[in-house]
């Protein structure tokens, strides 16, 4: 048992490299990094205390007390920090050698994590983009779930996640279509067949959006007769929603289609769809042949 101890000991105390006269050893080191783990945790717990007390008490928007957050949380630790090198008297002097080189290395290396890191606190304070929103990032629709240090997570309609870098949001278009409100403007399109009756055909339309809960009264929907189309009279259907996904906004536009549907075969009006008419112009009558069981007849 005493040689176990006597190896501990020994071991703990093992100078690893000395620094301004002061040894740095396999325990100073120990001791620091449970000590910067402890201080990582502690910052973390305390920063988002400030932060749902800036919610709470002091009313301040979820953006500006997401951002002061963040940065309490990072002034918190590195001050954990320093105070854990001083606690274990490992002589800060070893930065200022370290200091060059490191300067140098992330100088080269770390220019994306700032412009990330930078680009997120612009976000959380000017609030372009909010956790909540619905957003469109080059083609794809998804809502914000979170928006951190170095990125932002999207959850897409498919439900996986995206990833963008903050600094995508800041250098690019970013369609937001909940930034002021949830209100959203949407269109059902349907043609019907040339004899139609065009002014029965548009108010059935009208009486399918009026008939929807999901469809708002304000602003009012617009029945546009849009277009003699090649195969059909041509109508469009604008009108207002309330979704903050995707599939809300879909699925009052199903149900308006299917109560169109209804309305149109209830009054005999024909939905369109594609046709052609051939014309055959010949001197002479057309042969045809009707081909049965192997035998010809004309």
């Amino acid at each position: 048992m005493e040689s176990a101890w006597a190896l501990f000991r020994e071991t703990w105390t093992y100078p690893l490299t000395v620094i301004d006269g002061q040894a740095i050893t396999v325990g100073t080191v120990v001791v620091a990094v449970i000590l910067l783990f402890v201080g990582h945790r502690v910052s973390r717990q305390l920063s988002r205390a400030i932060g749902g007390v800036l919610v709470r008490r002091f009313r301040i928007e979820t953006g500006p007390a997401a951002a002061i957050q963040t940065l309490a949380f990072y002034v918190l630790f590195v001050a954990f920090g320093v105070t854990a090198l001083r606690v274990v008297h490992f002589p800060l002097t070893a930065f200022t050698i370290l200091g060059g080189a490191l300067a140098i290395g992330l100088g080269f290396g770390s220019q994306n994590i700032m412009n990330n890191f930078i680009s997120g606190l612009i976000l959380m304070l000017e609030r372009p983009i909010r956790p909540g929103d619905l957003v469109q990032v080059e083609g794809t629709h998804g809502v914000v779930e979170e928006i951190g240090a170095r990125s932002t997570r999207i959850l897409a309609s498919n439900n996986t996640h995206i990833i963008v870098p903050n600094s995508f949001f800041l250098e690019n278009n970013v369609v937001n279509f909940t930034l002021s409100d949830d209100v959203l403007r949407t269109q059902v399109n349907v043609g019907v067949v040339y004899g139609s009756p065009t002014r029965e055909a548009a108010r059935l339309i009208r009486q399918a959006l009026d008939e929807n809960e999901g469809v708002l009264r304000s602003p009012a929907p617009e029945i546009l007769f849009t277009e003699f189309g090649d195969n059909a009279l041509l109508f469009e259907a604008l009108f207002w929603v309330r979704a903050r996904r995707i599939l809300q906004r879909r699925r009052i536009e199903s149900e308006v289609r299917f109560r169109i549907d209804d309305l149109f075969r209830a009054a005999g009006i024909v939905i369109a769809f594609p046709q052609r008419d051939v014309h055959v112009d010949s001197v002479k009558p057309i042969e045809v042949r009707v081909v049965s069981g192997g035998s010809q007849e004309r």
